[in-house]
């Protein structure tokens, strides 16, 4: 962990064990530490470069005993290989518009964030969230975070996004799709338009959390290019 990030008015907690959830086997813990208080942008974009994500409040790194799989990845935006497979899901999706606005939650995205979960995670931590706990989890944070919210033609709401936007980056900490419309990869639409997004504002990272090698869940990160991992000897471009 870096040093630098260890002050005196600092705590660090470490959560319970786990089951792990991306390797049949392993143990889950986390290491936390509350981001509420006057210097709370400023926290979070130095732990961000540390490696941390944030939930709610707080933000957490993997701190498993036996294992380090899980990898921090970020998208070098600047640079950004827009390939032909990218540039055919921009335009399956060139009808959406994008209402990027406060972190503020409705029951219409509630109502869509069900529905995936179903579709996607049922039986997950998250399928049996009720409005308030989603609620809780888009607007129960102390830095500058929005929801970006995608519709179709006729106006229905098909996307939803929760990023954060830091002084030199945007993270994002959750989305979500309507699991019927495979054709237009909503998933990979998103991060390619955050990066759109982090090029227009002339910010250089876009944070996508972990990334861990050889699981099936997290592949899909590998294909955004340069994308960085952060090592013992920081972040340096990772290859798939």
């Amino acid at each position: 962990m870096n040093q630098q990030l260890i002050r005196p008015d600092r705590f660090f907690f470490g959560t319970r064990s786990l089951p792990c959830p991306y390797i049949e086997g392993q143990i889950e813990r986390k290491v936390v530490t509350d981001l509420t208080g006057h210097n709370a942008e400023e926290l979070y974009q130095r732990l961000s470069r540390a490696g941390f994500r944030r939930s709610h409040n707080l933000a957490y790194r993997p701190a498993c005993p036996t294992c380090n799989a899980c990898i921090p990845v970020r998208i070098v935006a600047g640079d950004f290989e827009m390939t032909k497979s990218f540039r055919r899901v921009m335009a399956a999706n060139a009808d959406l518009t994008a209402d990027d606005t406060d972190a503020i939650a409705t029951v219409e995205q509630y109502r869509l964030f069900s529905a995936y979960q179903r579709a996607r995670h049922e039986g997950g931590d998250m399928s049996g969230m009720a409005f308030n706990d989603y609620r809780a989890m888009v607007e129960d944070t102390p830095v500058t975070s929005r929801t970006v919210e995608f519709r179709d033609g006729d106006g229905a709401l098909v996307a939803v996004m929760l990023m954060d936007r830091m002084e030199a980056s945007l993270s994002a900490v959750y989305s979500f799709f309507d699991d019927g419309m495979a054709r237009r990869s909503l998933g990979t639409f998103m991060i390619l338009w955050m990066v759109e997004c982090a090029r227009a504002l002339a910010l250089p990272y876009v944070y996508l959390g972990f990334w861990i090698d050889g699981s099936d869940k997290m592949a899909y990160k590998a294909r955004f290019q340069p994308l960085e991992a952060l090592g013992d000897d920081g972040w340096t471009v990772n290859q798939p």
